[in-house]
């Protein structure tokens, strides 16, 4: 049952038939429910596009809110809504099923102040050193915070640094263990005023150890690992039996089970995707 609490013309609250009606960000919205049908190909598309995107922003979420919270103010929207929608139209690459983040085109802060000079990125013994020219204008200010989003895809250990340093300083460093420092990396850094009242656009600095394994890829490697060890551990206990009888093929059910299993992974993993090197 849906209420009227404004009176017969205000906007419903509640559920009527199929449509539920509510209040979102103080607007009247309307959604439809009920049974789905089985989706599209276009559908399932439209999924993958927002389970990658989903991903993708899931731990950025300080950045985000620093990132676009000012375009977001004012309006129907929040931060978060306008960097899934712009992350969705613009940063992804491929078709389904193998949709994937195109991170050139990512933008984890989108504003007016203008674009800082310099910006150089370098990988050193136990981290990361990014630096930027520290000269001020009447645009740019010494005392603007520094924001930096790393990004790691392989291991998903990615970091947001919303204050890591200033702009007088000209540089910052970021530590890194070893095994993620030689990972595919993905960085970003902004720039925002001391108030909170200017952001820069996010600048991407350049893919570093080039594209790592993807998802597909870690699976067949893994699929290929666990019928490659199976199969190890059938050879040795074929090979074993075949010696134990003088070369000879045995006539027991067990031996016979034993080899046309032997057989299905050898002949298995010759076409099996995810061979190491």
């Amino acid at each position: 049952m849906a209420i009227a609490s404004n009176g017969p013309q205000g906007h419903l609250n509640g559920k009527v038939g199929n449509l539920v009606f509510y209040m979102l960000n103080g607007q009247p919205v309307v959604r439809l429910i009920g049974r789905k049908g089985k989706p599209s190909t276009l559908q399932l598309a439209n999924y993958q596009e927002m389970a990658v995107t989903t991903k993708l922003l899931s731990k950025m979420g300080g950045f985000i809110k620093l990132g676009y919270g000012l375009q977001a103010r004012g309006t129907v929207h929040n931060a978060h809504n306008l960097a899934t929608s712009y992350h969705k139209k613009q940063a992804l690459t491929g078709v389904y099923p193998n949709i994937s983040i195109d991170y050139s085109k990512v933008k984890v802060s989108q504003g007016q102040m203008p674009e800082t000079a310099g910006l150089r990125i370098e990988k050193l013994a136990g981290g990361l050193e990014i630096s930027w020219d520290p000269t001020a204008t009447h645009d740019l200010q010494h005392n603007d915070s520094v924001m930096v989003m790393i990004c790691c895809p392989e291991s998903g250990k990615d970091r947001e640094y919303l204050n890591i340093a200033r702009r007088s300083e000209g540089k910052c460093f970021i530590p890194m263990y070893e095994d993620v420092l030689n990972q595919q990396i993905e960085p970003y850094i902004a720039f925002i005023s001391a108030d909170g009242e200017r952001v820069s656009d996010s600048v991407y600095l350049g893919n570093l150890n080039g594209a790592g394994k993807t998802q597909t890829e870690k699976q067949q490697e893994e699929k290929y690992k666990q019928v490659k060890t199976r199969l190890d551990q059938l050879e040795s206990s074929y090979l074993g039996q075949l010696k134990e009888n003088h070369g000879l093929r045995s006539n027991t059910k067990a031996f016979k089970y034993l080899e046309k299993e032997y057989r299905t992974l050898q002949k298995q993993l010759e076409h099996l995707p995810g061979k190491p090197g």
